[in-house]
């Protein structure tokens, strides 16, 4: 009880402390999150790029903890908003795809040859259990009501997944590998590799045909069915997702759920939601940790998303990916995840006029133009020529508009580090104004040395403003001031944008994993989201499209029925479709 009154307790101090560096209140801190999540992403030992991926949240002893690919350590955090990071001892922490389960009242943690255990995470100390003469490849653990435990693993180009029975005790395998499951990209259009599933390169103009990566096995039981989750075509693509068969016990027999990918989200700030981990929180609601695709720098420069997660009543695994790089509810404070976890606060800054202190030069085929900090495409960047202090990005909305809260995503350019930064983070302010004359700060982070490299604020009071400015204090690691988006979130205090008309879906008779979807442009529109599913009711899938009213789609299923619905977005609020158009399956 002890250990466990410290472990609240130094939770508790370092949110505070996070809250008062922050100019926020303890009370709004926890409310709402965005993504990418904030932590402290390593750079990697042998190139200045940032990484985690093929993420697991376990909860244990009234905490979460979140394991991740190559990040030297492990983060823990009471409340899923706000994350603390502990360097262990006696883990392999160059190994990629950890696992991680509770087994024995134990936290076990397995990658690649070995397995680890602690009754104490916060201790950072790990003794090893088990040594395998193989390598489990994006291992994941599964421990049944009946107290079987599996390893399921995978991951190599168009191969199948495996299962394999584990003693409880000494974690070495009782059974033999079997065969349970296998992607099949010819039918399955989100399968195939590249940026639109056309089965190119990230860039989609190559010749080479990529063949899909499927990984990152992922187990769930609910309501006494087997949900086997896994992830393709591969982590560098915008359309990497997770598809998921089902089974009625642990070892199959398996079949592919027409739904997939469950999660998926190819547009947008955020893209790239695969390889995850699916599991409750304390409230007993599901959540979906996944990897996001930022691969400019490395195909592994990623990070990490966390979207709402559950079931519907016929069965249909979901993870809530709408607009799930804007602000949304925390954990506790969610009221309907699965249809809607916003707090209303739409994006205010897409595409507005931007000025910056300086720009840095265009380095071959990359520019540093500073509307790319305003393009919703976090593979594009703005960056000032030097570090310096006072190196400034500002915008206008174009009107007065309600600000509630900002996240703040820098780019690290010209960063010269390894490994987690240490007592060396981005110092900063933000200031508002209605009239570009006089100005409020609404951030101070001038005092700040933490590393929070996708620092999101939700303000304590909203403010009216037209103009927001960021000034750099100081940048880490010799990098100059640079963000891959600064993003504005609150009302435009507009009308809302029309409906959109005249909605056509063409499904290609060829090659039915492809759609060609058109509506009529509406007025008072930013962008537009395609929904799309397997039932009227069931459209979880969707597709941001921005500067078009034409979509073509290359990631549905064969044989499989669509259907479709157009949304309109603006800086105000969402117009939902309300004509559902079916797209049938036989031509």
């Amino acid at each position: 009880m002890k250990k466990l009154a410290l472990i609240a307790i130094t939770s508790w101090f370092y949110i505070f402390s996070q809250a008062q560096s922050s100019g926020l209140s303890d009370k709004t801190i926890h409310q709402t999150f965005c993504n990418p999540i904030d932590i402290a992403y390593r750079f990697e030992l042998d190139s200045s790029y940032r990484e985690a991926a093929d993420p697991v949240i376990v909860l244990y002893h009234d905490l979460y903890w979140l394991f991740a690919s190559k990040s030297g350590g492990y983060w823990y955090s009471n409340d899923m908003v706000k994350w603390i990071f502990i360097k262990p001892t006696g883990l392999p922490l160059e190994t990629y795809a950890p696992a991680a389960a509770i087994v024995n009242n134990r936290l076990i943690f397995l990658a690649g040859n070995g397995a680890y255990t602690t009754g104490d995470p916060l201790s950072g100390k790990w003794v090893k259990l088990a040594s395998y003469n193989t390598s489990y490849s994006d291992p994941a653990l599964f421990l049944d009501d009946d107290g079987k435990l599996y390893l399921y693993h995978g991951c190599a180009e168009n191969q199948p997944l495996m299962v394999v029975e584990l003693d409880t005790s000494t974690f070495l395998p009782i059974t033999q590998n079997k065969q349970i499951a296998a992607g099949n990209f010819a039918e399955h259009g989100w399968e195939v590799a590249g940026n639109t599933n056309l089965g190119k390169g990230p860039d989609d103009t190559s010749e080479k045909n990529f063949l899909p990566w499927v990984e990152g096995s992922w187990m769930n039981k609910i309501n006494n069915k087997y949900y086997l989750q896994y992830a393709a075509p591969g982590t560098q693509f915008k359309t990497y997702g997770d598809g998921v068969f089902v089974a009625d016990s642990a070892m199959g027999t398996f079949s592919y759920a027409e739904y997939s990918p469950f999660s998926f989200k190819p547009t947008g700030f955020v893209t790239g939601t695969g390889h995850s981990a699916t599991f409750k929180d304390k409230n007993n609601a599901y959540w979906h940790v996944t990897t996001v695709a930022l691969s400019v720098r490395h195909m592994f420069e990623r990070r990490l998303a966390i979207f709402p997660a559950g079931v519907t009543r016929d069965g249909e695994l979901v993870a809530n990916t709408y607009l799930g790089d804007y602000p949304q509810y925390a954990p506790g404070f969610a009221k309907s995840p699965l249809n809607d976890n916003s707090p209303g606060w739409m994006l205010l800054s897409y595409h507005k006029k931007a000025t910056a202190s300086s720009t840095c030069r265009p380095i071959a085929k990359q520019d540093f133009n500073v509307n790319n900090a305003f393009d919703e495409n976090m593979q594009t960047w703005w960056s000032a020529a030097t570090g310096n202090a006072g190196e400034s990005l500002q915008v206008d909305l174009g009107k007065g508009c309600r600000v509630n809260a900002i996240q703040i995503n820098f780019a690290d350019q010209d960063a010269r580090a390894r490994g987690h930064l240490v007592n060396d983070g981005y110092s900063y302010y933000v200031e508002a104004s209605k009239d570009g004359k006089h100005w409020q700060r609404i951030i101070d982070r001038t005092d700040s040395m933490y590393d929070e490299p996708h620092h999101y604020v939700q303000l304590e009071q909203p403010v009216m403003a037209r103009y927001i400015k960021i000034v750099n204090q100081h940048s880490p690691a010799q990098s100059l001031f640079s963000l891959y988006g600064l993003r504005i979130f609150g009302s435009g205090l507009g009308k809302l944008p029309d409906e959109p008309t005249n909605i056509k879906v063409e499904r290609d008779s060829a090659d039915q994993r492809h759609v060609h979807v058109s509506w009529d442009a509406s007025s008072n529109t930013d962008f537009y989201i395609i929904r799309y599913g397997v039932k009227p009711d069931h459209l979880f899938s969707n597709y941001q499209v921005y500067n078009s009213n034409s979509f073509d789609i290359h990631s549905l299923n064969v044989n499989t029925p669509y259907y479709f619905a157009i949304d309109a977005v603006n800086d105000t609020g969402i117009t939902k479709g309300k004509t559902i158009l079916k797209s049938d399956s036989s031509y």
